[in-house]
């Protein structure tokens, strides 16, 4: 008892110290580049705003570049901004600034005239790019980026981990598939169609739904089979369709790439089923070792991985419930 409270202690402030932030910093951030005249661009840059933060990032241009006049916007939940550039890029290295201390990707996009489309994924280990020499991994990026939204989105992750605690293994696949199928329809309608909710009340029911399942595993585990545990499948389906509006934000808030919306979407939810499988299958492969290497202790790294999870929702729907209501209780 006392080695499965000692897991279940440092399971659990992993998944606090991980904190918010690192449940949304991996939102993608886009930087489109539009030459309109010879040396002349027009610059687009939008960047995710987490919660009243505001990452420190800046574009940088080759030098002697000359940036014009500058205007700026909150659109959602991103910072959009507009200037020219006068110079020429060509040969060029263009990059972020800041950009190697976060967990954001940058979407680079540059058109011109009579000219390929020339994109890169600019990523904190390598966040600049030549501008003459580089690939065009082009709308195929997004399938990376979708894959690190599962890795390093702590709320997506935990609910996953939380679903592989609840079910039984003969219960896993349904329960994985119809969660989704459901993030995917949501996912679809609120980048393709429009279709959106609020985004701080969406937090606040993914960080809920993670409790719930925590709660619910715990509950399985003591014997108590709710409906939760005999229907796995629902219960995923109808959070699934939240957790589609959470990945959306990560994409529509900030934009997808004009003219490939479509594949950019598909290969992003491709991707998140990706790192899903990936997930599901570490877990797996965890607990099968485990219950070969040390039988007595899996148990109890179960109900600590049940109890972390159920407690980072908690806080995490404390903490973003204080957010959205703290300006209201302010002025009351």
């Amino acid at each position: 008892m006392i080695a499965g409270l000692r897991v279940w202690m440092l399971v659990l402030a992993l998944c606090l110290m991980a904190g918010d932030a690192a449940a949304h910093e991996v939102r993608p951030a886009y930087l489109e580049i539009r030459q309109t005249a010879d040396q002349v661009y027009n610059v687009t840059w939008k960047q995710p705003i987490l919660g009243e933060r505001i990452l420190r990032l800046e574009p940088v241009f080759p030098e002697g570049c000359e940036l014009g006049a500058e205007a700026a916007e909150n659109v959602g939940a991103a910072l959009v901004r507009r200037f020219t550039v006068r110079c020429e890029l060509e040969g060029g290295e263009v990059g972020i600034a800041g950009l190697d201390r976060t967990l954001t990707d940058v979407y680079l996009r540059i058109e011109r005239p009579d000219a390929p489309v020339f994109s890169a994924v600019l990523r904190p280990g390598s966040p600049s790019v030549v501008f003459a020499n580089a690939g065009n991994p082009g709308v195929w990026a997004y399938l990376m980026i979708g894959v690190e939204h599962i890795l390093f989105g702590w709320d997506h992750l935990l609910f996953v981990a939380g679903l592989v605690l609840l079910v039984r293994w003969r219960q896993l696949v349904a329960t994985a598939t119809a969660f989704t199928v459901a993030h995917s329809i949501t996912l679809s309608l609120s980048a393709l169609a429009g279709i959106s909710l609020p985004g701080a009340p969406v937090e606040i029911v993914i960080a809920l739904s993670i409790a719930l399942i925590g709660l619910e595993a715990i509950r399985r585990m003591r014997g108590d089979e709710g409906l939760s545990a005999r229907f796995p499948w629902a219960i995923a389906f109808g959070f699934g369709l939240i957790h589609g509006f959470g990945f959306a934000g990560a994409l529509a808030e900030i934009g997808l790439p004009k003219g490939t919306e479509f594949a950019a979407l598909l290969l992003f939810n491709l991707g998140v089923e990706l790192g899903q499988v990936g997930v599901i299958g570490a877990l797996l492969v965890t607990g099968w070792i485990v219950a070969r290497l040390r039988p007595g202790q899996l148990v109890a790294l179960r109900y600590a991985g049940a109890y972390a999870v159920g407690i980072a929702g908690a806080y995490w729907a404390i903490e973003r419930l204080a957010l959205l209501l703290g300006p209201a209780l302010a002025l009351a």
